[in-house]
């Protein structure tokens, strides 16, 4: 538990540039900021940074929130967890006692099994550093590929025995971790994705063993530093001629291997600085490239490159330079890669190591001076790549000159930007030395099929949805609850929403005074007027979660500093913070008296107004109420029980009277 004292440095240490900055590359944009959103696939920034009011969301998708709810979203942590990891990031000191294994399991699966992983990894380091076989199998094997103890720290390697004695799965048990984060277990959410971190593999008789046994060991990051899996290349004598030397943890909640990248924790930095980033294949090529200086490069690791790991680097910058082996198989993986880039609008550029040499390799021949003049020297953009390189540039065959120019055709037609598409058609003229017609012909004809295939997709899915459809939307079962009537007999009934967007923007500004008991002028802020002016008419908010933030504001309003906005944004409950957020940046609906957004310098005439509209509504809803039970004929007998709803029909009629001459022309409707 964090006292709320220790709450209160975080959140007011903790700025929304600072946080988001760590994960996204922002460009100023008036007093805001923007980029790319990294809550869903952004091709043109729409993602807005308020430095002024702490807080980020995307006017695509509509996520972001405060420093804390962003953090919550983009490393899928709970509130009490984002919370430290700003500490952490802030400097700020957090008492806590070590958590009981009870403790452990209460926070989820996702946090015990990142909790079970960092143990790993300081288990595997343990084991490369301080044990005879570490040091003799997995520390010489670093060292005569010539990497220097500060980058196998960098990188923070280890290395799992093949051993009978030794086994993490026997440890951690002693420790404390449950089997089932060790292994793997179904995830009935999501079958590909298991629970559990897969560290051990359970044999028949139910004994546990090591699933990385006889290996060095790779900790992979998440871009925030959180150990989400590991990679793992095999050693030992006795199991030369395996067909997978390599070998990664297992899909899980916390690690897909096609969402993440190798390294890119280290090089975030690095390639916001340098505004490119360098993209390899392999755990030692990143790691023989910082060695040598370069440390704005990411790995694929091992994986064909995928679109997810292409936005992880789009949000830090649109450069990018692939490197590939110069071998065969390095030209074919660069075929299947320059075209996804340049369909996210990234700039690319590629260079083709020496025959036989891949980044690590290079490395070991060269200086870190040697190694990157030749970077700078030898990067080509795509289509000078491709007309020396690509498989369809290949020389001696009839068809040989059509093919280049289809594929170069090919990659210029996934380009979103038509400048840029235009541009690169030139190019490709001057460089084929080929009509500028006949290359932008090819590209709309490529672009046509294109269009086609979108198409066909778009209505497929379509119909896929169709059949899946359910009568209730996820959207609306996530909106609160709201109390609506029906409008009858002309009455409109008035939304609680633009009170509540009062509450969360101007909840704490001193709207008004009033006198108290002994006659002095007390001020009186916005949360507690209408709360006093509900209570008056002994009316309170009917949507609960409503309800409780008027609640809420009401009893912190005294505390120090307090900031409603603030307060909500940063709320442990998730509803909250997404209404926040939400209702702090959309627009009251006023009526046309009042159609701008309410000035601060208004409230003592804007908020009044809303309560009365607010209450005319209820009212309304009321005498409604009683006229359709007046004409229920066993009410017309009952002379008593009549005469009671004629004389509430009189007092809710001359009460709705008054508020609809307070209200005027300016109700607000929903």
């Amino acid at each position: 538990m964090i006292d709320r004292i220790t709450v209160d440095k975080i959140l007011d240490a903790a700025n929304i540039v600072d946080v988001v900055s760590d994960f996204v590359t922002l460009k100023r944009a008036g007093s805001n900021l923007k980029g790319l959103c990294p809550f869903h696939d952004d091709r043109t920034p729409s993602f807005m940074v308020s430095p002024a009011r702490n807080y980020c969301k995307c006017f695509a998708c509509g996520e972001g929130g405060s420093p804390v709810g962003f953090i919550m979203k983009h490393e899928q942590l709970s509130y009490p967890d984002a919370l430290r990891y700003l500490a952490k990031k802030y400097g700020i000191k957090i008492e806590e006692k070590e958590l009981t294994q009870e403790e452990i399991q209460s926070r989820g699966d996702r946090e015990s099994m990142f909790i079970l992983n960092e143990w790993a990894r300081d288990w595997f380091k343990k084991q490369l550093w301080e044990t005879p076989d570490g040091k003799a199998i997995g520390l010489a094997y670093f060292r005569n590929r010539g990497f220097r103890d500060d980058i196998l720290e960098k990188f923070q390697v280890g290395y799992c025995p093949n051993s009978k004695k030794v086994s993490l799965s026997a440890d951690a048990l002693k420790e404390g971790y449950q089997e089932r984060y060790l292994v793997n277990n179904q995830n009935e959410m999501e079958p590909r994705l298991s629970i559990g971190t897969g560290l051990s593999l359970k044999r028949e008789d139910g004994s546990l063993r090591d699933r990385f046994f006889g290996r060095v060991m790779w900790p992979i990051f998440t871009a925030s530093g959180r150990v989400a899996g590991f990679g793992g290349r095999v050693l030992d004598a006795a199991t030369k001629g395996v067909a997978i030397k390599y070998q990664n943890s297992p899909e899980s909640i916390v690690y897909s291997k096609r969402k993440e990248l190798f390294g890119l924790f280290q090089a975030r930095q690095a390639i916001r600085k340098a505004d490119l980033c360098y993209l390899v294949e392999g755990y030692t090529d990143v790691m023989a490239m910082h060695q040598q200086g370069i440390e704005n490069v990411v790995s694929s690791s091992g994986t064909a490159l995928t679109a997810e790991q292409i936005h992880l680097i789009h949000r830090i910058t649109s450069n990018i330079t692939v490197i590939f082996d110069g071998d065969d198989a390095g030209i074919h993986a660069s075929e299947r890669g320059i075209d996804m880039l340049l369909a996210e609008g990234m700039n690319v550029k590629l260079l083709l190591l020496p025959d036989g040499d891949d980044p690590d390799s290079f490395a070991q021949k060269h200086s870190a001076t040697e190694y990157q003049q030749y970077l700078q020297d030898n990067q080509v953009d795509f289509i000078t790549y491709k007309a020396t390189h690509a498989i369809g540039a290949k020389k001696g065959e009839p068809d040989a000159e059509e093919r280049l120019i289809h594929n170069v055709a090919e990659s210029i037609a996934v380009i979103p930007d038509e400048i840029k598409r235009t541009v690169y058609i030139r190019h490709a003229a001057q460089q084929l030395q080929m009509p500028e017609r006949l290359i932008e012909k090819a590209v709309n004809t490529q672009r046509d099929k294109l269009n086609t295939d979108r198409q066909k997709e778009l209505e497929r899915v379509q119909r896929q949805a169709q059949q899946q459809l359910h009568p209730t939307s996820t959207e609306q079962e996530r909106q609160p609850q709201e109390t609506k009537v029906s409008p009858q007999r002309g009455f409109v009934v008035a939304s609680e929403t633009p009170i509540v967007q009062m509450i969360i923007r101007y909840g704490e500004k001193i709207m008004c005074t009033v006198e108290d008991n002994d006659g002095q002028e007390v001020p009186l802020s916005v949360a507690e007027y209408i709360s006093l002016s509900l209570k008056d008419d002994d009316i309170e908010l009917q949507t609960p979660v409503y309800k409780q933030m008027l609640e809420e504001a009401v009893e912190h309003i005294k505390t120090p500093n307090f900031c409603a906005e603030q307060y909500f944004n940063n709320h442990p409950d998730e509803q909250i913070r997404e209404l926040a957020l939400k209702l702090g940046t959309d627009p009251v609906e006023l009526s046309k008296l009042h159609g701008e957004e309410e000035d601060e310098e208004r409230l003592d005439e804007v908020v009044p107004n809303l309560i009365a509209s607010y209450k005319l509504g209820i009212v309304q809803k009321e005498l409604q109420s009683i006229i359709e039970q007046m004409k229920q004929p066993e009410i017309k007998q009952d002379k008593e029980q009549y005469r009671e709803l004629l004389k509430a029909f009189s007092e809710k009629t001359k009460l709705s009277n008054e508020l609809a001459k307070m209200c005027g022309d300016r109700v607000v409707l929903k």
